[in-house]
């Protein structure tokens, strides 16, 4: 099958408005290969950065962004099931989203239940899947426990919560002042982030917390250590605070993974970690089947309707320069997504 896909390309630090739309024709599956079409794709922080040239181990550019993705399966390569031809899949690639259609390695799909549409869906992938490992993975909340979840507004912070509250953790989530009111209705305890953050999570917490999920880094990432209590961890995933600064682009995550090391081998009764969603992945079939495993569970409590997907705003596929600017204005709950062009 012959297919010119419509591609969004990053060319660049450039601003929003400077994506490119190109159509490139794709290459005839190779083995084990899927051709998929895509449903719906993510706008995350991961892209917000690259677009600045600031994420961790983003390619040269040009390239096309897009960390994860919903689709149809439409053809399948020599040596991969045919049953997966016309399936509903999720995936997530890091880049290579933002597009018509994909081809991917079928062993990196994920089927997406029936009764979960492909916007839906797509607010669970790279969400839910960090969302999941960080709390059961890395933190091991238990019931009865609280956790304090910076950003709880967001798209994994969104999740974050509501994971938390579906396995019986009493959650504290920053935000700010006109987010408060989304926060409290996905079932956490709003703090504002522009007050005192310390003051106020021990005002409702004066023996600490026993988890912190920490994306801004920065100076802020010491009271986040010091608001846990005796046996908590802190899981820092990111360092949104340092977003804009110049420099080399590693230096504030390098920096902010010395700190935990440091912390860990201190006799402080605490534990530091840092997450990173492709952690494992050399061992890349346990990679895949973790992160099959986990993403399943998230799926099946979103079916269940314990989890509800938290969709911000959905905009076609050639309006992504509109869509990641509205993502970048940190006015919103929940994901952006892009979908499909209207034919």
């Amino acid at each position: 099958m012959s297919i010119t896909a419509v591609e969004i390309v990053l060319p660049g630090t450039v601003e929003p408005e400077e994506l490119l739309t190109t159509r490139r024709e794709l290459p005839p599956l190779r083995a084990g290969q899927a051709l998929v079409r895509v449903e719906a794709s993510g706008v995350s922080f991961a892209e917000q950065q690259m677009r600045r040239g600031k994420y961790y181990d983003q390619p040269a550019y040009p390239f096309v962004p897009g960390y994860d993705l919903v689709g149809t399966v439409l053809e399948v390569g020599s040596d991969a099931d045919a049953a997966l031809v016309g399936r509903r899949v999720a995936a997530l690639t890091k880049v290579g989203g933002w597009a018509s259609h994909v081809v991917l390695e079928t062993a990196d799909l994920v089927e997406v239940p029936a009764d979960l549409a492909a916007d839906e869906a797509e607010t669970f992938v790279v969400n839910g899947i960090t969302a999941w490992q960080m709390l059961h993975r890395y933190a091991k909340v238990r019931a009865g426990q609280t956790i304090l979840v910076h950003g709880a507004n967001g798209g994994v912070g969104s999740t974050l919560v509501q994971l938390a509250r579906a396995a019986g953790v009493r959650v504290i989530g920053t935000a700010s002042a006109r987010n408060a009111e989304a926060v409290t209705a996905l079932g956490a305890e709003p703090v504002d982030y522009r007050g005192d953050v310390p003051a106020q999570v021990r005002a409702l917490a004066p023996a600490g917390v026993d988890a912190v999920f920490d994306h801004v880094g920065g100076p802020g990432i010491v009271d986040s250590f010091r608001l846990l209590a005796p046996g908590g961890t802190l899981v820092a995933y990111g360092s949104a605070s340092t977003k804009d600064e110049a420099g080399n682009s590693r230096l504030p995550v390098l920096q902010l993974f010395a700190r935990l090391l440091l912390w860990n081998v201190l006799p402080n009764r605490r534990h530091a970690r840092f997450y990173n969603i492709w952690s494992g992945l050399r061992r890349r079939a346990t990679f895949r089947a973790r992160l099959a495993e986990d993403l399943t569970a998230v799926f099946a409590l979103a079916t269940r309707g314990v989890l509800h997907p938290q969709i911000a705003a959905r905009f076609p596929l050639s309006q992504a320069a509109q869509a990641l600017t509205l993502a970048e204005s940190r006015t919103v709950t929940g994901k952006v997504v892009l979908v499909p062009d209207a034919q």
